[in-house]
């Protein structure tokens, strides 16, 4: 067993990155104990603490240099190098190359397959019945790179940062997404005792803290 903290430093996550999974897992987290319906909570903590470990292959590491230090952008531009040699440029199989590699269940698997889910997937997962799915394909688009946002803020933080990039993507598709990640939002809700406005950086904070303990 690791705590994760280590296993981000062997794989060299930028720090920017390594927190915006806690976060995400901190999210999580907070709506799994609010819901009155069963989920594997510790699945799907895992699932989003490890959702974007490829996600270097994409990063334009220019646009925000301040993010590149202490250790300059020379480094990381060779840690983006031997993420791409080893698992690609799409980030996505890149996330679940390294999942893959780690030996993660099937399960924690397939729930860090439906994050960053596009219109069709979200569609799908607006269908199901599997809240575990549902709550991890909702969380990352509750958390933009710096804090935790409305669904609305994350798709309009996406689309200025993608914008001129390949992940970029049509208003049309953007609004789509939102309408079904809102719905996805309402579904879980329905079975909390919080609501969305709740979860808000102030009140992740202290889980952020003990999930930086979080072993694997």
């Amino acid at each position: 067993m690791k705590k994760i903290t280590e296993i981000y430093k062997e794989y060299k996550i930028m720090p920017l990155l390594a927190i915006h999974q806690i976060r995400v897992a901190a999210v999580a987290s907070m709506i799994c104990d609010s819901l009155d319906i069963s989920v594997e909570k510790d699945d799907i903590v895992k699932a989003c603490i490890l959702h974007d470990m490829g996600n270097i292959v994409k990063f334009n590491l220019n646009r925000f240099p301040k993010h590149n230090e202490p250790e300059g952008i020379e480094y990381w531009l060779k840690v983006q190098e031997e993420f791409i040699l080893k698992y690609g440029s799409d980030d996505h199989k890149a996330n679940l190359a390294v999942a893959r590699e780690m030996g993660v269940s099937p399960r924690i698997y397939d729930l860090i397959d439906c994050i960053d889910s596009g219109v069709a997937s979200a569609e799908k997962i607006v269908a199901g019945d599997d809240y575990g799915i549902k709550i991890c394909a909702y969380v990352d688009n509750r958390v933009s790179p710096h804090g935790v946002v409305s669904v609305e803020h994350h798709s309009l933080d996406a689309k200025d940062r993608y914008k001129g990039h390949l992940h970029e993507f049509s208003e049309e598709s953007r609004l789509s997404f939102v309408e079904k990640i809102n719905i996805i939002e309402n579904q879980i809700f329905t079975h909390s005792n919080i609501e969305p406005e709740d979860i808000n950086d102030e009140s992740v904070a202290p889980i952020i803290e003990k999930l930086k303990n979080f072993e694997l």
